[in-house]
């Protein structure tokens, strides 16, 4: 489920999901430019509040806020992304900033079903991507320095990711830029979650102090699948602080087999 939506929220949500779901099927074209489409729908409804007010309205007649939609939004969109629109606004929302929300979402999921079989290709290279913005100072300043207008963020991105990463990797690194999460990386870690989600699959990161073979990925894939029961996409990280071993990190739980950990546990007992 996407972040942070409750009660009547979260099943719009879940309903438009599949909505999308159909909308897009066997088209990954269709699939990327509703994602566009609804990010735009999403950035609209957050600078017009007076809209936004009258869309989320639950006393206002459904045929009334539909219609509007088509008579404002349908020229410019899409026939699929205008009924996604066109549902969304007679549903209801627990908050009215939901809505605008709830397309952001969806606009990422369309995204990630645009990649087709590139979706582990796709969350690996969004992962990787948001450790370089963690990572890089110069970098993580320029995408959240203000006084740059989204358009260069946006340039400066496609310089560095153009030709190199997925469109849709493309596509959703630039969107991390103007979405409504707190920062660039943490967009970029919910859209990985996202990407794996559709998939079905869980997210784990995993810090090795020594780059894992491909056998030893696979093996320890299949055995937190077992574990979890579902498919598991690896985020793996090399970090020498751990010193042998792995830890494994996966929604709330963390399982630490690393020499550091045992030394630190060893040291507290015989504190103790």
């Amino acid at each position: 489920m996407a972040r942070g939506f409750r009660g009547g929220s979260a099943d719009a949500v879940a309903a438009l999901d599949q909505a999308l779901a159909g909308a897009v099927s066997g088209s990954q074209e269709t699939a990327a430019v509703v994602g566009r489409e609804l990010f735009d729908v999403a950035e609209t409804l957050r600078a017009e509040g007076a809209l936004r007010r009258f869309l989320t309205d639950g006393s206002i007649a459904s045929e009334a806020k539909s219609g509007l939609v088509r008579e404002v939004l349908g020229p410019r969109l899409r026939s699929e992304t205008l009924e996604l629109v066109a549902t969304a606004v007679i549903k209801r929302w627990t908050s009215t900033r939901d809505l605008a929300d709830a397309l952001e979402h969806l606009s990422v999921v369309a995204s990630v079903r645009s990649a087709g079989a590139e979706s582990g290709r796709l969350a690996d290279e969004l992962f990787s991507f948001g450790e370089a913005v963690k990572h890089a100072p110069e970098l993580r300043d320029a995408l959240a320095d203000p006084a740059r207008t989204t358009a260069a963020k946006a340039s400066l991105i496609e310089d560095l990711l153009g030709g190199k990463a997925l469109p849709s990797t493309v596509a959703l690194a630039v969107r991390a830029v103007a979405s409504s999460h707190r920062t660039v990386a943490v967009a970029l870690h919910e859209f990985q979650r996202v990407a794996s989600e559709v998939h079905g699959e869980s997210v784990a990161t995993v810090r090795v102090a020594r780059p894992l073979s491909d056998a030893d990925r696979t093996r320890l894939a299949d055995a937190l699948a077992r574990q979890y029961g579902r498919p598991v996409h690896l985020n793996l990280l090399v970090d020498p602080s751990v010193i042998g071993g792995i830890r494994v990190e996966i929604g709330d739980d963390v399982i630490d087999g690393t020499v550091s950990s045992r030394l630190d546990e060893a040291t507290r007992r015989l504190a103790g």
